[in-house]
Parts: C-alpha cells; sequence; structure tokens
C-alpha cells in the first residue's frame, strides 16, 4: 500500500486523485505555481509545496522541481493525472530510476505508443484499421505535398506529440496544406517541444468514439465501454456521453468490434494502467485508428457513472501491484451519462478565454449530478492555465432523463465574474438533432452557422 501519493498537475484533476487518494487512506502531496497558492487542490491536500512560477514551463512541467519535491515529502508514487507530463516517457523514466512509482503506463508502454505516427504502425500490427495517409513523419515540404496528392484531398495534418487540436490543421488544396504543414509545425513545437507532424486523409464529419481500457502489470486488459466526444470544436471537446448514440441507435454491432479492437492494441503495446483508444467512425460504420491517450482522459467520470467503478482507484491500485480483479463479462452497463466542460470562455465571442475573479459560485445537486471542480467564490481563474474550471456530469436511467437532468443542473449552476460555456451548452442541449442523437464532429460549426443565419 503507498502511503503518501504526490500529485503532479492541478485544478479539478488533482482535487479528483485527492478524493480517491482519502478514500484510500493514502496521504497526498500538491504541487503549485505560484498563480495556484490559493487553488482548491492545495487547501485539500495533505501537503503543498510551491514548484515554481506561473509559466507551466517554470512549474509544473520541470521535472526536475517535481522529482525535488516528491523527494522532500518522501513520497512512494506521483500521479501525474492529464496534461503537463502524464504522457511523457522521460518522466515515467526518471520516476522509476528514483524508486517513485508513476502512477500510470511504464515508459516502456509509453514508447511504444510514443507518438501517433507510431502507434499507427501498431495499430496496423494489431490489424485494426487506420486512416489511409503517410508512413511516418513527414519531414519536407514536398512530402508533404506528395502525400497529399497520394491519398486525395483533405488532408489532416496533425502533430505526432500532444493532442487539445494544437499542431493540427485541415487542407483542401496544395496552397492550403503548404501552409498548414509549416504552421502545424510551428504550433508543435511550441506546445510539445517536438515539431513532427504526419498526414492522413480527412473525413469530413465523422464521429470520434473513444473506448476507455484498463490493464494490469500482468497482462489482463478490459475495456469499460465507449465514449461519444463528437461535440467538439477545433479538435477541443465539449460535450461528452456514453452511451454513444451512434452504436446505439445504428451500430450496435461496433461496440464488441470496437472494444476488441482497443483492447488487442493494449495487448501489443503491454500497456498497463488506464488509457483511452480513439476512433472515428464514418456514417457506414467504418471505423479507423486515431490515437492512444497513455493517461486518465477529462471525461473518465462517465464511464465511472455507467460502470459503477473509480478509474482513479483502480489505477492506484494497479501501480500498486495489485492484480485486475475483473474480467470483460464483469463489466456491466447501466443507464446513461453525459458531461459538459464548464470552462472560462465565451462562446459567443469565438470562445475568448475569460480569466479573472469568479464573483458568486453555486454548483448544481441533486439526484444524478456531479461536479468535478476546483472552482469557488473569490477564487481567481489564472490566465496561465486551460480554461476548463469544472465538469457537470449527470446519470440517468436512459439518454433523454441523462439530457434532461443536465438541462435542469445548467440551469442551476450559477458563475459571476467571467463568461463560462454554460448558456451555449444550455443551448446545445436543447437543439433537436442532439436530443435526437444525430450529430457529428462538425455539429458545433454547423449550430453556429444556424444561429448568424
Amino acid at each position: 500500500m503507498f502511503e503518501k501519493i504526490l500529485i503532479a498537475n492541478r485544478g479539478e484533476i488533482a482535487v479528483r486523485i485527492i478524493r480517491s487518494c482519502k478514500e484510500l487512506g493514502i496521504r497526498t502531496v500538491a504541487v503549485y505555481s505560484e498563480a495556484d497558492a490559493n487553488s482548491m487542490h492545495v487547501q485539500m491536500a495533505d501537503e503543498a509545496i510551491c514548484i515554481g512560477r506561473a509559466p507551466s514551463s517554470e512549474s509544473y512541467l520541470r521535472v526536475d522541481r517535481l522529482i525535488s519535491a516528491a523527494e522532500i515529502a518522501d513520497v512512494d508514487a506521483i500521479h501525474p493525472g492529464y496534461g503537463f507530463l502524464s504522457e511523457n516517457p522521460h518522466f515515467a523514466d526518471v520516476c522509476e530510476k528514483c524508486n517513485i512509482r508513476f502512477i500510470g503506463p511504464s515508459s516502456r508502454a509509453m514508447n511504444a505508443l510514443q507518438d501517433k505516427a507510431v502507434s499507427r504502425e501498431l495499430a496496423k500490427k494489431a490489424g485494426v484499421p487506420v486512416p489511409p495517409g503517410s508512413d511516418g513523419v513527414v519531414e519536407t515540404e514536398t512530402e508533404a505535398l506528395a502525400t497529399a496528392k497520394k491519398i486525395g484531398y483533405p488532408v489532416l495534418i496533425k502533430a505526432i506529440a500532444g493532442g487539445g487540436g494544437r499542431g493540427m490543421r485541415i487542407a483542401h488544396n496544395d496552397i492550403s496544406l503548404v501552409k498548414g504543414y509549416h504552421t502545424a509545425r510551428n504550433e508543435a513545437e511550441k506546445a510539445f517541444g517536438n515539431s513532427g507532424v504526419y498526414i492522413e486523409k480527412y473525413f469530413e464529419n465523422p464521429h470520434h468514439i473513444e473506448f476507455q481500457i484498463l490493464a494490469d502489470q500482468r497482462g489482463n486488459i478490459v475495456h469499460f465501454g465507449e465514449r461519444d466526444c463528437s461535440i467538439q470544436r477545433r479538435h477541443q471537446k465539449l460535450i461528452e456521453e456514453t452511451p454513444s448514440p451512434l452504436i446505439e441507435n445504428k451500430f450496435k454491432d461496433l461496440r464488441k468490434k470496437m472494444g476488441k479492437a482497443a483492447v488487442r492494441i493494449a495487448e501489443i503495446a503491454q500497456y498497463n494502467s488506464t488509457g483511452t483508444v480513439e476512433f472515428i467512425v464514418d456514417d457506414q460504420g467504418n471505423f479507423y485508428f486515431l490515437e492512444v491517450n497513455k493517461r486518465i482522459q477529462v471525461e473518465h467520470p462517465i464511464t465511472e457513472e455507467v460502470t459503477g467503478t473509480d478509474l482513479i482507484r483502480l489505477q492506484i491500485l494497479i501501480a500498486m501491484g495489485e492484480p485486475l480483479k475483473l474480467s470483460q463479462g464483469d463489466v456491466h452497463f447501466r443507464g446513461h451519462s453525459i458531461e459538459c466542460r464548464i470552462n472560462a470562455e465565451d462562446p459567443f465571442d469565438d470562445f475568448r478565454p475569460s480569466p479573472g475573479r469568479i464573483e458568486m459560485y453555486y454548483a448544481p445537486g441533486g439526484r444524478g449530478v456531479r461536479v468535478d471542480s476546483h472552482a469557488y467564490a473569490g477564487y481567481v481563474i489564472p490566465s496561465s492555465y486551460d480554461s476548463m474550471i469544472g465538469k457537470l456530469i449527470t446519470y440517468g436511467r436512459d439518454r433523454r432523463e441523462a439530457i434532461d437532468r443536465m438541462s435542469r443542473a445548467l440551469g442551476e449552476y450559477m458563475i459571476t465574474g467571467i463568461k463560462t460555456t454554460i448558456a451555449f451548452e444550455q443551448m446545445i442541449l436543447q437543439d433537436p438533432d442532439f436530443r435526437r442523437g444525430v450529430y457529428s464532429t462538425g455539429f458545433i460549426e454547423q449550430l453556429m452557422r444556424r444561429g448568424t443565419q
């Protein structure tokens, strides 16, 4: 049993990890930047250590400072949360060499899935379909043009490292390809310290569906069903739900096929922790592998709601060497769950970030409502980090009940002093197409176009 864990993250995910640790009887150590001195995770942890100034390059991304804090606090393990260093094999390797358990996949497993181009090759080896694209990193503009000509426009230029829509551009012709290629490389270099990109076929308005997996250190792997993450803007997810209405309404056989594909990829990579295998699905029910997110996902709560599991708890237990005490047949799905990301942004002004002081904060409650957040009245949202300040999750016996409960909960959620995405998400929930479960990754752009007509 771990006695003490350092959480190498901030915000709502740090609070979420602290809660699971407390239930396991494990003491926690928070790290924080100067901008996060009054953050909720600092108040909730048993100990807290400042690791630098506000920029993440001077705090949350500093491996040396995180390891120093871990050694000062004499912790057994580090949980990286998501983002920052959560998918960094070097950080995992340093932890292992310092005799500190990294609560996530091993550096070996991460290296097997070190970037999206390598992951494509692994998926091919597993017999899982991948979108037509380049064989590895595209090194030059000339090679990019040749690749696009071979697979046909439109194409997607993607950073091999990172995610969240950064280092990603769509090209419909040679001119936009050349511009997008250089822009994506520059953006990827700034965001991830790696300018490498690859190119693949771009599918117009596909469905973004991912599978939650969990693997122990003995080769046992199960999946916990799918999440539909197609409600997104510029590749940034806004609303997620499980089960996927596309699979439920049109392609029920896909759940088993895609679940097996996700597990097979994890087997070949010798994966050992929580992770998410992402796919795109077209309107004909064809699916293609995208990437493996080698960490806990932002949207993991909806999976917890429909399966009755605590994924963070299981992740910690696996890191301690515990075997996975369930098989695929033990995973049962009940009801429906939806998550809305509550962001400090103005969706009616091109989603411009809205940092600042929260004047009033009232979180919704009631049956089937869960709020994962680090926000409170008087909290000042820093401009240095991601704009997400919380997640609102609802659960219902079916999709209609989950939607109605989410609509009610959004109406109760009161945050003043800053702009948020709450009203925009309420608008999405009232849209007839969304309520029928008929949507794809182009839904938000289509909704906004209709709103301006």
